[in-house]
Order: structure tokens, then C-alpha cells, then sequence
């Protein structure tokens, strides 16, 4: 199956394009997101990566072609994970300049498939994207990074910017990108229209209430207005701060006890499949 196949795209204007994997049917499909900028284009999130993404970006003419012989016609492209989880990280390996936040670069840079939660099965792919392919053979490679992100940083495409919020609480490497002129938060886990996961490996339900509360701070000093989130739909600024206000309200004695059980099941699930998935 070719690149063009596998993914599909849709323009959200200002730059922005709107990018999924057509068959991989399950609520684990993260939402990829291309911003294009006068002087970088950036890809967040790259999804399982079984296809190759470049070549779709290129052949879908949502990039310049990589081959223009005027090299000051190609502008630099990076690829940033808001966070390793295999359904946003999968496809790292395929890009140059790959960017993550240092809580979780180690664990990308060796390929550590227990903290990306590697997690697929042959029902979630409704067509083999190549003969023969089967979950089972599903890997996250090992990706050297090439930027590592703390909280702060500004990632600069020319005429945009977009400034590296650490919020971790899904994963302890979990980042937002902050687009303040244009009020706009790409949000990847850390918030999305559905049911937040906090009892995976490495997820902390103490960071996620001030994740939490640093959102619902967005939303009062009117610096929010659009989410573009990891999962879903996009929402606005009121469904951000019901969201974030509900999980800092739910998050009391009784979650901390389900999430802690439920963890260390997700955590022995995990490691068995791993090791059998393992060379």
C-alpha cells in the first residue's frame, strides 16, 4: 500500500493540515498535525509510522518537493512528539530532525517499547498496509533525537512560534505547543474530548491535577482559544476548562486506587507482550 493509500489529510487553514491513518480504525489513531511556517515546517506527532509519512507529505504536495534543486526553496522540516507512545511516535524514525522533551528522550533514543505502551492488534489494522504485515512485528525503533525540549522552549518557524509547555501526568514526558499569537494549543494526550488515561506506566495522577490546573489557568487569562488535541476533535476554550476541571474534581482517594490497580495490570500486560515481541 502506498503512502497516499495509507493517510489522508485535511486542510484547517493558517497552515495547519489535519493528517490520520485511514486504516487503522481504533480510538488509539492519534491525530497528526502539520504547521507550516515561513522559515520550518514541523510535524507533531507522527503517528504508528507504517507507512512512510515524508513521502506523503511530499507527494500529497502539503510540502515542497524535497528534490528542488534550489536548496533555499526546502525549508527545514522537524518532527516533534508531544509525548513516545506508540500511536504518536511510531513514525519518528522516518524523519532527520526528531524533537522530544528530555523526561523521555533516553527512553525513545533506546527503543524502550514498555514506555511507549506498545499496544496493537491485527483488528485495529483493517488493511495490511504490506503483505504479510502482522501486529505482532509492530515495533517503536530507537530514535536519537535531535532537539531535546524542556518547558520554555520556542520552537520558531519564521512568522509562528510555538513555545514547549512540560505537562506530564499521561507520561512524564507529555508536552503542549503554545501557539500564543494565534491562541491556539496543540495538546496531543495531556487533553483531548474523551476519557483521560492516567494509569499507565509512568503516568502520575499528582502531575496530571497540576497539568490540570496550568490549563485551567490558559483558559482564565484568555491565552486558549482552539485545541488540537492528540485524539479526536478539536474543542474550544469552555470545553478545555470543563474537561480539565472535571479531572482535578474526579481525582480524589477512590480514583488513586482503581488507577493504582489498573496500572499494575497495564504494566504486566505490557511487559509480557513486549518480550515476546522482542528478537
Amino acid at each position: 500500500m502506498s503512502a497516499l493509500e495509507w493517510y489522508a489529510h485535511k486542510s484547517l487553514g493558517d497552515g495547519i493540515f489535519w493528517i490520520q491513518e485511514r486504516f487503522y480504525e481504533s480510538g488509539n489513531r492519534a491525530n497528526i498535525w502539520l504547521v507550516r511556517g515561513s522559515e520550518q515546517d514541523v510535524v507533531i506527532d507522527t503517528g504508528l509510522g507504517l507507512r512512510s509519512l515524508p513521502e506523503y507529505l511530499y507527494s500529497s504536495g502539503l510540502l515542497q518537493d524535497r528534490g528542488a534543486k534550489d536548496e533555499a526553496e526546502r525549508r527545514p522540516l522537524l518532527a516533534v512528539a508531544t509525548h513516545v507512545h506508540f500511536d504518536h511516535s511510531g513514525g519518528l524514525y522516518q524523519f532527520d530532525r526528531v524533537a522530544v522533551h528530555h523526561a523521555e528522550a533516553e527512553a525513545l533514543a533506546r527503543g524502550d517499547n514498555f514506555e511507549t505502551v506498545t499496544w496493537l492488534s491485527d483488528s485495529e489494522v483493517v488493511r495490511a498496509p504490506s503483505p504479510g504485515w502482522r501486529a505482532r512485528q509492530f515495533r517503536v525503533q530507537a530514535v536519537q533525537p535531535t532537539l531535546i525540549l524542556q518547558d520554555g522552549d520556542v520552537i520558531n518557524l519564521g512568522d509562528r512560534q510555538l513555545t514547549v509547555m512540560h505537562m506530564p501526568g499521561h507520561s512524564r514526558g507529555s508536552i503542549c505547543l503554545h501557539d500564543k499569537d494565534r491562541k491556539l494549543l496543540f495538546s496531543g494526550d495531556v487533553l483531548y474530548d474523551g476519557a483521560l488515561i492516567d494509569w499507565l506506566p509512568y503516568s502520575r495522577i499528582s502531575d496530571y491535577v497540576g497539568t490540570c490546573e496550568r490549563l485551567i489557568e490558559l483558559v482564565d487569562r484568555g491565552l486558549v482559544e482552539k485545541v488540537l488535541p492528540g485524539h479526536f476533535n478539536t474543542f474550544g476554550a469552555e470545553r478545555l476548562f470543563r474537561l480539565a476541571s472535571n479531572y482535578i474534581s474526579k481525582a480524589g482517594v477512590c480514583h488513586k486506587v482503581s488507577t493504582f490497580a489498573m496500572r499494575s495490570l497495564a504494566s504486566l500486560a505490557l511487559r509480557v507482550t513486549n518480550s515476546r515481541s522482542s528478537p
